[in-house]
């Protein structure tokens, strides 16, 4: 068991009722934290027959608390309703871990207007519905935990995954800026990007693969950004097989170009090595003093 000691926190997971978000919830009342465990009711389903409150169930039989929530996160009210659940229930609330997210596989050309909006409106405005719930309470204590899900499709791009991979690259944005705003506050947000065994990846993990990358193998990690131990901001973890890598933006050295050089010039910046930014204004800063100007600020 990890040294992680969540004791006296209470967190809300999105997305809990099976694979990784089931696998956050229980990791984290294992530590100590009380869980609000979100996933949405579908149509016939008794309570007794919710992943939600399988996943409630499961933590209290091991003598954790938890209560189950069954909104869809697709609700514009879906995080207030969540936020309120984890005050009446447990008298407050200290993390967060957007996990929830819809699938998409189909070509661009294949994946019509609807199909775009329903991923976005779970994966993205998911995400953003609990986030913007949760941070007044964040701010006036003066202390969150945010762990949001992202994925190398929202980075790197990823056939067939138009949609998906625009949603998590916009998670990843809001993630970053988020952190840049709550540092002040208390308030650190990171994003994991995980690989692991997954009702949205069975159909492509090979078996060797599927048995090593399991969903508990990312929990250790989720559990650590989801504590006071926590000491990293604005970041991007890939978490698979027990391994774990820091992902994020690069820019390279500019150079100086124009029409004529330009397939030249390309081909030498593909292979310059590229460095990361601690925000924005320190890449703009960093291009203006590239191009012989002052910056606006000191740099580090």
């Amino acid at each position: 068991m990890s040294g992680v000691d969540l004791s006296g926190r209470v967190a809300i997971v999105t997305g809990a009722g099976k694979g990784l978000g089931r696998a956050y919830a229980l990791g984290l009342a294992a530590r100590g934290a009380a869980v609000v465990v979100n996933n949405r009711r579908h149509a016939g389903e008794s309570t007794e027959e919710t992943s939600a409150w399988s996943t409630a169930e499961a933590i209290k039989a091991a003598g954790g608390r938890a209560v189950a929530n069954f909104g869809s996160v697709e609700a514009e009210d879906s995080g207030l309703v969540m936020v309120r659940d984890a005050l009446d229930t447990f008298g407050r609330l200290d993390i967060v871990v957007a996990n929830a997210a819809a699938p998409q596989a189909a070509g661009f050309n294949k994946t019509d207007l609807a199909t775009f909006r329903h991923v976005f409106n779970v994966g993205f405005l998911g995400t953003l519905n609990l986030l913007h719930a949760a941070w007044p309470l964040f701010r006036e204590v003066g202390y969150g935990r945010i762990v949001t899900t992202t994925s190398s499709a929202g980075r790197f791009g990823q056939h067939g995954l138009s949609a998906y991979g625009a949603s998590k690259a916009a998670v990843e944005s809001l993630t970053r800026t988020l952190a840049a705003e709550g540092a002040r506050n208390g308030i650190l947000a990171n994003a994991v990007s995980p690989y692991a065994l997954s009702q949205m990846t069975e159909g492509y993990m090979r078996s060797d693969v599927a048995e090593r990358f399991t969903p508990d193998k990312v929990v250790p990690l989720v559990a650590w950004l989801s504590s006071q131990d926590c000491t990293i901001n604005g970041e991007v973890i890939v978490a698979g097989g027990g391994r774990f890598r820091r992902a994020g933006p690069v820019e390279t050295p500019s150079r100086e170009g124009d029409e004529g050089s330009f397939a030249a010039l390309m081909s030498d910046l593909a292979t310059t090595p590229g460095r990361s930014f601690s925000s924005s204004n320190q890449a703009f800063d960093t291009l203006l003093v590239e191009a012989g100007l002052e910056p606006r600020a000191p740099l580090d």
